[in-house]
């Protein structure tokens, strides 16, 4: 099976969930000291998504399928955990770009097998839920910025990084 037109790159700033929440999915930004249990939280519904015998059909032509969104969710929790450890252990780094969308077409997210990518997706977020939970108190203001020249606290990083993955939840689960 091919892999239908790809889906537009999203080019949209999302830091704005990081004080307003997402209108769309209905997140709201939480207190960060929960961000582990939260992403573990969403575990049952990727693996309910994801054991659906459409989990590999796009639901239109150019939108992302179970097994696609799974996909960058299993690599965002991958690079978050990397993310989170630089800027636990060096001073305000600076984190090299991550185009998401050439990603999904390098790594063929859309010929993936499902079970697979939940097996993948587990264990990445399971290991970057416990990264957060390791999170001390007088971590949270330790800064670091995206190639873009964004500025991130790993408190607010831990806000702007939950919400991608719930909303996806949210994608897969409409």
């Amino acid at each position: 099976m091919s892999a239908p037109l790809d889906p537009p790159p999203d080019t949209k700033d999302w830091t704005f969930v990081i004080e307003h929440g997402c209108a769309d999915c209905g997140f709201t930004p939480q207190p960060v000291e929960q961000t582990g249990a939260r992403l573990r939280a969403t575990l049952p519904a990727w693996e309910q998504a994801l054991r659906r015998p459409d989990a590999s059909t796009r639901p239109g032509p150019q939108i992302w399928s179970p097994v696609e969104y799974a996909c960058h969710v299993r690599d965002t929790c991958e690079l978050f955990g990397q993310r989170l450890e630089l800027m636990l252990n060096k001073d305000d780094p600076v984190f090299e770009n991550w185009d998401q969308d050439v990603t999904a077409i390098e790594d063929d997210y859309f010929h993936q097998d499902p079970s697979h990518v939940l097996e993948e997706l587990t264990r990445e977020a399971t290991a970057t839920a416990a990264a957060f939970d390791a999170v001390r108190a007088d971590e949270w203001d330790r800064p670091g910025r995206r190639s873009n020249g964004s500025v991130f606290t790993i408190a607010t990083f831990a806000v702007y990084f939950l919400h991608d993955v719930e909303h996806h939840v949210w994608d897969v689960s409409g």
